[in-house]
């Protein structure tokens, strides 16, 4: 058996943790979902862990040619990164930053757990902290995910306000007015478009009544929506390399990494959980061919 694997590598961990934590002023209920996107920008998106903040627990090596990821937990570090904006300087949640070039990827996490009539006072922020990051790095791909506990009318001590979901099964209105107000803030892809898009935009509804805690609500967005998970880390991926996809030197190359199937990190995973890596994890890593 191994003798260490991370909590977080699967989102409905993560979602579960955030839907019974506590409200606390040092976001422990958002955090493992920090630490689940670090992870996965590894695993599927082939970033080194090194090149993330706050560092997920995993190292890597080279074996001849092949590239070996190990989860090591001494690696791993809260320690969030600073950007230098347009107007001024702002801690974000996930950053990756890449020697010789600096920061290229940016995502904000966000959590609401209730007072959902209120979520669209947020747009100023969400859109004022996207054209800051914007106006002094142009090329930076950035995305921003925000999580909802999905609170069902008639479950105790959920006040009316804080429904999320209601006796019908539908999201309240102010939960489907906020969905429509992302999918208007998602989508930048050239370097001339508005610098407050975003290149990518989740939003995602956490169960949380029992036994299904931390389960995604799969019926809201919908299947048509542009604000889905699998989407969001695809075209973050997808612009990252439009954008940053060549070499800066014979010896350093700003290109994604592609994992050994071999790698202990897998076999680790194969070892606790008798499923195919995808299966397992709810995406695929990042593979160099055989």
């Amino acid at each position: 058996m191994p003798k260490y694997l991370p909590a977080f590598l699967k989102v409905e961990s993560a979602l579960k943790a955030f839907v019974v934590a506590p409200i606390t002023q040092d976001q422990g209920h958002i955090k493992p979902l920090h630490r689940y996107v670090a992870l996965r920008l590894v695993i599927e998106g082939g970033f080194l862990p090194e090149e993330i903040s706050p560092r997920p627990p995993l190292a890597h090596s080279l074996r001849g040619k092949r590239r070996m990821l190990v989860f090591d937990a001494r690696q791993e570090s809260s320690s969030e990164s600073s950007i230098v904006g347009g107007v001024k300087s702002k801690n974000v949640d996930i950053v990756i930053n890449k020697k010789g070039i600096g920061p290229v990827v940016g995502i904000s996490l966000k959590g609401t757990v209730k007072s959902f009539r209120n979520l669209t006072n947020r747009m100023e922020e969400v859109i004022g902290d996207c054209a800051n990051i914007h106006m002094m790095y142009p090329g930076l791909v950035y995305g921003f995910l925000h999580v909802l506990r999905a609170n069902r009318a008639g479950q105790p001590k959920i006040g009316r306000d804080d429904v999320g979901i209601g006796q019908d099964g539908n999201v309240v209105p102010s939960i489907g007015r906020w969905h429509d107000v992302l999918s208007e803030l998602t989508g930048r892809t050239m370097l001339s478009d508005e610098v407050m898009l975003y290149e990518a935009v989740a939003l995602l509804l956490a169960e949380t009544v029992p036994p299904n805690v931390g389960d995604l609500v799969l019926s809201f967005p919908s299947k048509e929506s542009s604000l889905l998970l699998g989407d969001f880390f695809q075209r973050l991926y997808k612009l990252y390399d439009f954008r940053f996809s060549y070499k800066l030197a014979k010896t350093v190359s700003a290109r994604r990494i592609e994992w050994d199937i071999d790698s202990p990190a897998f076999a680790d995973i194969a070892r606790r959980i008798s499923q195919d890596l995808h299966t397992a994890l709810g995406y695929s890593p990042r593979l160099a061919t055989p």
